[in-house]
C-alpha cells in the first residue's frame, strides 16, 4: 500500500519507448503549462489595466464623498466636519459646490459647462491640481474686484480665452429666475488666472471657482453640494465608510471611490473573472487529454491492476494510484506554468516589452501580480487535473482479477 507514489510514477513516466500515452501525456502536461500561464499574465494585466484607471480616477475622486441624502445641497455644520476629521483615518476635508452653469466670453461665445467652488488652500492639497496647471496660477481669490477662475486647456482652446480675459457666469437658477420674473439676468464675472490638464477619466469639472462665488452664483448661501474626504489609504474607505455613516445618520450618504465610479469598476472586474472562465478551457482541453492518457493507462497496465489487487491492494489503493497520476501532472504543468507566467509578467514590468501606441495615456501594457490571483489560479488548475482521474481511477478500482489475468 505503501508503494502507490512509485507505481503512479512508473505508469506516468515509463521510460522504456516512447508510445501514444506517453506522448498523450506530454501534451496534457504541455497544456497545463500554457493555460496557466496565459491565465497569469492575461489578469495579471487586466489588474495592471485596473491600477491605472483607478489611479487615474482617484487623482479627481475622493475617497469618501459626503452629500445628503434628499437634497442636492445641505448646511455646512462644523458640528459634522469635526465628527468626521476626529477620526484617526482621515487626513483632509475639502467642502465643495456644483453644479451647471453657462460661460460666456467677450467673443460672444459661450457653452454650458461643469462649475465646482472649491477653498483654495484645501483642494490644492486634496488632488495636487497645481502640479497640472498649465499657465498662470490656481487662484481664486478676489483681486481688483473680480474673483479667479481656473478652466481646463481644453475648454481654453476651445472658446479661445487667454490668461487675464473676463468671463461671464449665468446658472440655471439664474436662468429661471430671469424667465419667471421677465428680468434682466445676473451675470457673474471672473476673470481666468490659470488653465489645467487633469488625465481623469469620464467627465469632471471644468472650472473652478471659489466656494463662496459659487455659492452666490447657484443661490445655495451658506450650503454645501458635498465634502471630499481623504484617508490616509484609499483602500480603507471601505473600512471607515459604515463609522461614517453611522456617526452621521440617514440624512447624509456617504460614498466610497468604488461607488463613485462602480459601473467602470464593476465592468473591469466582469472582464478580469470573464477572461479567467473563458482562458480555464484550455486547461480543461488538457484535462480531456488526462482523461484519455490515464483510460489507455487502465486497459494497457489491466493484468498489472490484476496481480496488485491479487496482492491486497484494495480498490481505495488502485484508485490512489491513478488519481496521483493525475496530481503529478497538475503538479509539473503549475509549477511550469506558474514559474513561465510569472517571468513573463516580470520582463513586461521591468523592460516594458510590449508597447502601446501613443494615442494610450501610459507607453506599455501595465501589469500587477496578484497572489490571491495566481493561488487561485494555480489552485484551479490542479484541481481540473486531479478530477480527470477520477473516472480512470474508478474503472481501474473495477477490474476483476480474475478477468484481467485471463484476458492477458
Amino acid at each position: 500500500m505503501h508503494y502507490t507514489s512509485q507505481i503512479a510514477q512508473r505508469y506516468l513516466f515509463s521510460k522504456k519507448h516512447i508510445s501514444l500515452i506517453s506522448t498523450l501525456t506530454f501534451i496534457s502536461i504541455i497544456g497545463v503549462t500554457i493555460g496557466t500561464a496565459l491565465l497569469i499574465v492575461v489578469l495579471s494585466v487586466l489588474n495592471g489595466f485596473f491600477e491605472v484607471v483607478k489611479g487615474f480616477l482617484l487623482s479627481y475622486d475622493p475617497d469618501l464623498r459626503l452629500e445628503a441624502s434628499a437634497s442636492a445641497t445641505f448646511k455646512q455644520n462644523e458640528e459634522v466636519l469635526s465628527r468626521i476629521s476626529a477620526l484617526p483615518e482621515v487626513t483632509l476635508l475639502s467642502p465643495y459646490v456644483e453644479g451647471k452653469a453657462l460661460l460666456t466670453n467677450n467673443n460672444e461665445e459661450s457653452k454650458v459647462i461643469e462649475i465646482r467652488g472649491v477653498e483654495n488652500n484645501t483642494f490644492v492639497k486634496f488632488i495636487e491640481i497645481e502640479n497640472s496647471i498649465d499657465a498662470g496660477i490656481f487662484d481664486l481669490s478676489v483681486r481688483n474686484g473680480k474673483p479667479g477662475l481656473v478652466i481646463s486647456e481644453l475648454l481654453r482652446q476651445e472658446l479661445d480665452l487667454s490668461l487675464g480675459d473676463e468671463v461671464a457666469l449665468l446658472s440655471a437658477s439664474g436662468m429661471r429666475r430671469t424667465l419667471t420674473h421677465i428680468t434682466v439676468p445676473r451675470l457673474y464675472r471672473f476673470e481666468v488666472r490659470g488653465t489645467y490638464t487633469l488625465e481623469h477619466i469620464g467627465e469632471g469639472a471644468q472650472a473652478f471657482i471659489d466656494i463662496a462665488a459659487a455659492q452666490r452664483l447657484f443661490r445655495v448661501r451658506n450650503n454645501i453640494s458635498g465634502i471630499d474626504i481623504k484617508l490616509t489609504d484609499s483602500e480603507l474607505a471601505e473600512d471607515v465608510k459604515p463609522g461614517v455613516q453611522s456617526s452621521l445618520g440617514s440624512g447624509y450618504k456617504v460614498s466610497t471611490w468604488y461607488d463613485l465610479q462602480k459601473p467602470l469598476y464593476d465592468v473591469m472586474y466582469l472582464e478580469k473573472w470573464g477572461a479567467y472562465i473563458i482562458l480555464m478551457i484550455i486547461i480543461i482541453v488538457a484535462v480531456l487529454n488526462i482523461i484519455g492518457s490515464l483510460t489507455m493507462i487502465v486497459i494497457q497496465k489491466r493484468r498489472d491492476i490484476g496481480i496488485l489487487i491479487s496482492m491486497g491492494y484494495t480498490k481505495s489503493a488502485i484508485k490512489t494510484i491513478f488519481r496521483k497520476q493525475g496530481l503529478y501532472i497538475g503538479i509539473i504543468g503549475c509549477v511550469f506554468g506558474g514559474l513561465f507566467g510569472l517571468l513573463l509578467c516580470w520582463l513586461q514590468i521591468k523592460f516594458q516589452i510590449i508597447k502601446l501606441s501613443t494615442a494610450f495615456l501610459i507607453d506599455a501594457y501595465p501589469v500587477q501580480i496578484q497572489i490571491l490571483d495566481v493561488a487561485l489560479i494555480l489552485l484551479g488548475s490542479l484541481f481540473l487535473c486531479i478530477a480527470a482521474s477520477w473516472f480512470p481511477a474508478t474503472k481501474a478500482s473495477e477490474v476483476q482479477p480474475a478477468n484481467a489475468v485471463r484476458y492477458e
